[in-house]
C-alpha cells in the first residue's frame, strides 16, 4: 500500500499517511528536547491493510462521528438504512475511512487528499442524503501536526453532516515509564448518559471515574465516554496527554465547533483515545427529537472550514 511521508530532514520528525486507507495519518514522529517521540500508536501490519480502518492512527470520521443506531434515519421525507458495522447492529463512523482518497498535492511538509462521496464512493451515494465533497491539508512542523478541513456540499440539496476524528495517542511515550505514569485531561463538564454505547439524549454532569477537568490517571477503570460540557478558551478546546515521569505531553487544540470529545481506552493497546467530534453519537436521530445534538447542515454550493493540531512538548516549556 503507497503512503505519503512529510519530512523535516533537519530533526527527524515525520507523519506517515495512508492515501488508499481513508487518508489516515498513522504516525507522528515529533522533536522534543533532542529526542524523538512516537506520538501515535498503530498496530503492526496497519500499514499493509490488515488490520481495522478504525483501529490506528487518526482514522477520519465523516459524514457522522461514532454510531447511527441501527443504521436508520429518516430526512426530508425519505428514510435511509445504512449498512450495520459496528457489531452491534448499528453503523459506525461514515464513508471515508476506509476508501481511498485522491492525493491533490504533496510536499516535503504538506499533503492534501481530497473525497468526494459521489466520485470516491459512488457505491455509497444513496446512503446519505447529500453528495459532499471533504478535504484534508496535513502540515508537519517540528513538534507538532496540523490538519486544516474544508467540507462542501456538492448537491442542490441541503446537507446533514458531523465530523469527528479518531487519534490513537501512544502512551507512554517513553521507554522508562509505564501507562500508570500518565493521565489524559479534557475540560468537559458533562457527559451523555449512554445504553448499550448509544445516547438516551440527556446531559448529566461527570463522574469521578470521567471528570478529566484535572487529569485522571491511565491503566485503571477502561474509558469509553462521550464528554460535553466543554470549556472553550479563545475559541479554542485544548486536551493533553501528560508522560510525567518523561516529563513530556502531547497537546490536541481544536476550534470550538468540537462541542463533544470521546475518551476511549483501548484494550490491551498502549495508547488512549482522545476524538474531537463535531456532534454526538447518534446525531441525525437526535437533532430530530428536538435535542441539541450538534448536527450541522451545509446548504447547497456552501463550504464550512474548521482545524485540528496535535502538538509535542515538554510538560513545563
Amino acid at each position: 500500500m503507497s503512503e505519503i511521508v512529510l519530512h523535516i530532514p533537519r530533526t527527524g520528525t515525520e507523519a506517515r499517511i495512508l492515501p488508499d486507507l481513508g487518508f489516515n495519518c498513522y504516525a507522528f514522529k515529533a522533536h522534543v528536547g533532542g529526542r524523538l517521540i512516537d506520538v501515535l500508536d498503530a498496530e503492526p501490519g496497519f500499514e499493509s491493510g490488515e488490520k481495522r480502518p478504525s483501529g490506528s492512527g487518526i482514522p477520519l470520521l465523516f459524514p457522522f462521528p461514532n454510531r447511527i443506531r441501527a443504521g436508520k434515519f429518516t430526512w426530508d421525507g425519505r428514510s435511509y438504512e445504512l449498512p450495520a458495522t459496528d457489531g452491534r447492529g448499528n453503523a459506525i463512523h461514515g464513508f471515508v475511512l476506509d476508501r481511498p482518497w485522491r492525493v491533490m498535492l504533496t510536499d516535503e511538509q504538506t499533503a492534501v487528499g481530497e473525497f468526494q462521496l459521489s466520485v470516491d464512493a459512488p457505491d455509497r451515494r444513496d446512503l446519505w442524503p447529500a453528495d459532499f465533497l471533504i478535504e484534508v491539508r496535513y502540515t508537519l512542523q517540528e513538534s507538532f501536526l496540523r490538519a486544516d478541513i474544508r467540507i462542501v456540499n456538492a448537491d442542490d440539496k441541503p446537507l446533514p453532516w458531523g465530523f469527528g476524528t479518531h487519534p490513537y495517542f501512544r502512551v507512554p511515550l517513553a521507554p522508562e515509564s509505564r501507562m500508570l505514569d500518565c493521565l489524559v485531561q479534557v475540560p468537559a463538564a458533562e457527559q451523555w448518559e449512554l445504553a448499550e454505547l448509544l445516547p438516551t439524549g440527556k446531559r448529566l454532569p461527570v463522574e469521578e471515574r470521567n471528570d478529566l477537568r484535572e487529569g485522571q490517571t491511565l491503566g485503571g477503570d477502561p474509558l469509553d465516554d462521550v464528554l460535553t460540557g466543554v470549556t472553550v478558551r479563545d475559541g479554542r478546546i485544548e486536551s493533553i496527554v501528560m508522560d510525567a515521569k518523561a516529563g513530556l505531553q502531547i497537546a490536541q487544540t481544536t476550534d470550538s465547533i468540537f462541542r463533544e470529545c470521546v475518551v476511549y481506552t483501548p484494550p490491551g493497546r498502549p495508547s488512549v483515545c482522545v476524538e474531537p467530534y463535531t456532534c454526538v453519537t447518534d446525531a441525525i436521530n437526535l437533532q430530530q427529537q428536538g435535542i441539541d445534538a450538534g448536527l450541522r447542515v451545509l446548504e447547497p454550493g456552501g463550504e464550512f472550514h474548521t482545524w485540528i493540531e496535535i502538538r509535542a512538548g515538554l510538560i513545563y516549556a
